[in-house]
């Protein structure tokens, strides 16, 4: 029998492994997150003419296209683009280490102590001192992302001690990211109902999941996170071929089986909380991408995890130009348009797949 999940589970994380695509699906799938890509740049609540935006590309261009294209644009672009990745690695790897087809962030509570973190960060005044003064001023609404990941880790690390000292496995970390997470949830939405705040509108815009006045500064935070996230799947890329099995099977092949599952559980919390903390939970992403990818790459691992990478910032960044133009000014927030697309489409893969 374990020679039978060898040969199933490892080899099958090459790239000569079948499936339902190829190389080819890659590179096409690639073209059209590219293509995805360059509709979210032509199109918009503004109405530009092509010729100008090529221009602005070319060095030229009226000042007004010029801000609408590198001020406003392409700063969402970037940041919805690197955030579609953190959630789809995050759910690919969760759902991998755990062996649940419904993992995704909100599983093991990253995204409610995320939530949690920035609500409570919005909604009550916190000061600083100035430096050299007795004077006292509000925190800058800048740093809603760090106070996001701090949240979403804060919130991993107890999940991860709680496991731990019941005796660490897929079940239990399951388990106790149900538990903690709902607690965190509840108080968010008690502290948004019992109390209020001016910035209300701020946060159910973020809980909601959105891109809307998101800058470069938002793109350049989650970067290093996913630089490292990236350069950290060559690492973990047998150990993960080897998690997708019982514990008992993926330590016969000589697994430090603990180890490699708490370093990929690390992985995927980071991932989320930074993409949490930046652009709000945005639900469906790291549940649906992974499925879809594997459902295209069938039984080849390293392909469903290249999948799962293009196909995370092809659909975030296609969810929210739907959102932009359907709702112009008034846009509709990017998790409300994956949440409304992403159920039909979870439940023709489980009728393709069962």
């Amino acid at each position: 029998m374990i020679e039978r999940l060898a040969t199933s589970g490892v080899a099958a994380g090459g790239l000569a492994a079948g499936g339902r695509a190829t190389l080819p699906m890659a590179a096409l799938l690639a073209c059209l997150t590219l293509v995805s890509i360059s509709a979210a740049i032509f199109f918009g609540v503004a109405d530009l003419p092509m010729g100008d935006v090529i221009d602005v590309f070319s060095g030229q261009g009226s000042p007004e296209a010029r801000s609408i294209i590198l001020d406003i644009r392409l700063p969402r672009i970037a940041t919805g683009i690197l955030a579609g990745i953190h959630f789809a690695l995050a759910g690919f790897l969760l759902q991998t280490i755990t062996r649940n087809p419904l993992a995704d962030p909100s599983l093991i509570g990253v995204s409610q102590g995320a939530t949690f973190s920035v609500t409570v960060f919005l909604m009550f005044t916190v000061y600083i001192f100035h430096p050299g003064s007795n004077t006292l001023a509000e925190l800058p609404i800048k740093w809603l992302p760090a106070a996001g990941l701090l949240g979403g880790l804060l919130a991993g690390g107890v999940i991860y001690l709680l496991a731990f000292r019941l005796g660490l496995s897929a079940l239990r970390i399951t388990l106790c990211g149900v538990a903690v997470g709902a607690v965190l949830h509840a108080l968010a939405i008690g502290l948004i109902s019992g109390w209020g705040s001016e910035r209300i509108e701020i946060i159910l815009e973020w809980l909601a999941g959105s891109l809307y006045a998101r800058t470069w500064d938002h793109a350049l935070f989650l970067l290093p996170f996913t630089v490292a996230g990236l350069a950290m799947l060559p690492v973990i890329y047998r150990p993960l071929t080897l998690l997708q099995f019982d514990g008992t099977v993926a330590r016969s092949f000589g697994l430090a089986y603990r180890r490699q599952f708490s370093v990929a559980l690390l992985v995927s919390c980071v991932l989320a909380a930074s993409a949490v903390g930046s652009v709000g939970p945005i639900v469906f992403v790291g549940l649906i991408v992974p499925h879809l990818a594997r459902f295209l790459a069938g039984t080849n691992f390293l392909l469903s995890l290249v999948l799962t990478i293009l196909l995370g910032a092809a659909i975030v960044t296609s969810g929210d130009l739907i959102g932009r133009l359907l709702g112009q000014a008034e846009e509709i927030p990017i998790g409300v348009v994956t949440a409304v697309c992403g159920v039909p489409l979870l439940l023709v893969l489980l009728r393709k797949t069962t």
